[in-house]
């Protein structure tokens, strides 16, 4: 009985021997890292970010909300084909969530929530005060009338008329080197004067 002992002790350390040699049969992932340098984010995007840790040392709920519910969506946004690389998206971002709100609060308003309604009231207005003091151009209505009658005899020159000098309209005047391109300007309210100027 003592002679099996050795042998299944050399079978082990085999066994285990072998097992460190051989190459491992889990699946090695690897990392590719690019030698591009990630562009800066936007620097209304730094303020947001710096604004939040200022809003937890405050305990302002209504600002901690917002700034997390927009720094979430640019994070989100950044794992897409379009992320959010100018102030000038950011702006749109914030305007998008302000006019969300807005309907929520319509909502609450009609079910006779008033306490969520002051809720929502708070963080728009949040929201209107950074997209206010970003730094970025708003188009008035007058600009966009000036530049749609621009477009208009630029068309008509083209013979292009009716719903296709809409949607070329449309097209032209955000494409890039366009005269809205990268403008905080609400393409709904561009579009709506374009019908109420071509059609």
């Amino acid at each position: 009985m003592a002679a099996p002992i050795p042998t299944i002790m050399r079978s082990l350390t085999r066994r285990s021997a072998q097992a460190q040699l051989q190459p491992s049969k889990r699946c090695l992932g690897l990392r590719f890292y690019s030698s591009e340098e990630a562009p800066p984010p936007p620097p209304l995007l730094a303020k947001l970010k710096g604004d939040l840790k200022t809003a937890m040392r405050a305990k302002d709920a209504p600002r901690l909300a917002v700034l997390r519910s927009v720094i979430s969506a640019t994070l989100n946004a950044s794992k897409t084909a379009s992320p959010i690389k100018t102030d000038q998206q950011l702006v749109a971002l914030l305007r998008k969530q302000a006019k969300s709100q807005k309907e929520s609060v319509v909502e609450f308003r009609g079910a006779g929530r008033e306490d969520l309604v002051e809720k929502e009231m708070a963080q728009i207005k949040v929201l209107e005060e950074y997209a206010q003091g970003s730094g970025v151009a708003t188009v008035g209505e007058a600009e966009i009338r000036a530049v749609l009658e621009a477009m208009k005899g630029e068309l008509a020159a083209e013979g292009i008329t009716g719903q296709k000098a809409l949607g070329e309209t449309m097209k032209r005047l955000f494409a890039a080197g366009g005269p809205l391109e990268g403008k905080d300007v609400e393409k709904g309210e561009v579009s709506r004067l374009a019908r109420e100027m071509l059609l």
